[in-house]
């Protein structure tokens, strides 16, 4: 169903479906700022909404049949379907339709760089420390990432050179739609099996975005990620490698070690050579993997060492990417984005390197299908914190045919001699934890959902 875009200027008025998006958003943001009329809808009001309207976007919380009429083209997210009343307007009174993710691919078509970051985990941290780089380096990139990022008060910046840094989704396939000069590919993971079905349609999604690239362009990919590595032998591109555990890789991470924030120092050689001393202000060993592909990239566009350093040194994390949100009783309480055991696992270790007594995880599942399908892993990477809180499954786009609960991942703990608690209102969680955590305690919210409110609660 999808229109090809050949010409952008001659839509005048632009309408989207699910504008709330956090990269839906960044299109129309953008669209605004190229002086088309841009309206939307979604049907939850959000601070992302709030911040669209006070730009002077019209913004309807519910459906906008009016404007969806009116409108020369209609950019719809993935989470619109086909019995939506403003699809319906649009078939109706034949107004081009075209995905999030192939509107996204005719902006790739629009710079003469495109960098892609794709990969199943730490694309939004990896794309915003190549867009600090960028930006510090004075290259006035395009930017769009899927969180808030401080260094530019949003999640997207219009820049005004060649450069557009992107954060690019494997869902649904979104990123197949794009046109990238560069790719970094950070890993590949079982994850959104609920389209994918098996691993190795995981992987072959990505080998097939590898694919997209010319022989002129270039792929940074993870040395110690065999999915990755593999990626060497079926691309005509240039290549370079990062790592920690394979020595053989272009950019290698030695001599770590961590401060009692759990923030990495380390040393980075190159080609074998040593490159430069590196220090993070974010935490975990995934984020050192993180750090080395932005290096490789940013060393390839001809940022030097030091500027490197000192963007990487000046960045705090993306929102809700292990964010500190505060204390209460003498309790520290972070927040973090992560729903699959891979992520949960990587924000375990991450926080036994900080200080503190016991840790308290307050986990909302994220789709009843991914929660389904990985539930041994979910309850295995769970078990690594001191004392675990379940609360409802976030649905997200799905309809719970499976019958999963949040109950059934506690019981599947339990098997594994793990107690996790199961409590159903938000409100009740934070009674719970001020009646049972102690100064020095830790109490992240994790999830992709609306497990985030909690911390402020606690806050509060």
């Amino acid at each position: 169903m999808d229109f090809e875009i050949k010409d952008l200027t001659q839509y005048k008025h632009i309408h989207l479906i699910g504008i709330g998006g956090i990269s839906m958003s960044a299109i129309a943001e953008t669209l605004h700022n190229w002086n088309h009329t841009v309206t939307g809808s979604d049907l939850n009001q959000s601070a992302i909404t709030d911040t669209l309207i006070s730009h002077g976007i019209q913004v309807t919380i519910g459906h906008d049949l009016e404007n969806a009429k009116k409108a020369d083209l209609i950019i719809y997210s993935a989470a619109i379907h086909a019995d939506d009343p403003e699809f319906q307007i649009a078939k109706q009174n034949s107004i081009p339709l075209v995905t999030r993710g192939k509107f996204v691919g005719y902006l790739t078509k629009l710079y003469s760089q495109s960098i892609c970051v794709a990969g199943t985990h730490g694309k939004t941290t990896t794309t915003s420390m190549i867009s600090i780089c960028f930006l510090n380096a004075q290259k006035d990139p395009s930017i769009q990432v899927g969180a808030i990022l401080k260094n530019i008060n949003g999640n997207y910046h219009i820049g005004n050179s060649e450069y557009f840094i992107l954060e690019s989704c494997e869902y649904q396939g979104n990123f197949l739609n794009f046109f990238p000069n560069t790719e970094i590919i950070l890993n590949i993971d079982n994850d959104h099996l609920d389209y994918y079905k098996t691993f190795d349609n995981v992987i072959k999604a990505f080998q097939d975005f590898a694919q997209i690239l010319e022989p002129d362009g270039l792929l940074v990919t993870n040395g110690d990620d065999c999915n990755c590595l593999a990626l060497k032998d079926i691309v005509k591109s240039k290549f370079i490698s990062y790592g920690i555990k394979n020595e053989t890789a272009d950019f290698v991470a030695k001599n770590i070690m961590f401060d009692k924030n759990g923030f990495a120092q380390f040393d980075v050689y190159q080609a074998g050579e040593f490159f430069y001393h590196f220090d993070l202000s974010v935490t975990g060993k995934h984020n050192i993997l993180n750090a080395l592909a932005c290096i490789a990239t940013c060393h390839y566009y001809g940022i030097d060492a030091k500027t490197i350093f000192d963007s990487l040194k000046s960045f705090t994390g993306a929102e809700r990417r292990l964010e500190y949100k505060g204390c209460f009783q003498e309790v520290c309480v972070f927040d973090d984005y992560g729903h699959h055991p891979t992520e949960i696992l990587a924000t375990a270790e991450a926080i036994k390197n900080k200080t503190y007594r016991e840790s308290w995880v307050v986990y909302q599942p994220h789709t009843y299908s991914r929660t389904a399908a990985l539930l041994d892993d979910f309850a295995k990477a769970l078990s690594h914190f001191d004392h675990i809180i379940l609360v409802d499954i976030y649905a997200a786009r799905e309809q719970n045919t499976i019958g999963i609960t949040s109950q059934a991942l506690a019981d599947k703990m339990l098997e594994l001699g793990k107690k996790a608690d199961y409590i159903k209102s938000f409100e009740d969680v934070v009674c719970y934890l001020k009646e049972n955590t102690k100064p020095d305690d830790l109490v992240l919210t994790l999830g992709a959902g609306t497990v985030t409110e909690i911390g402020p609660m606690l806050v509060k």
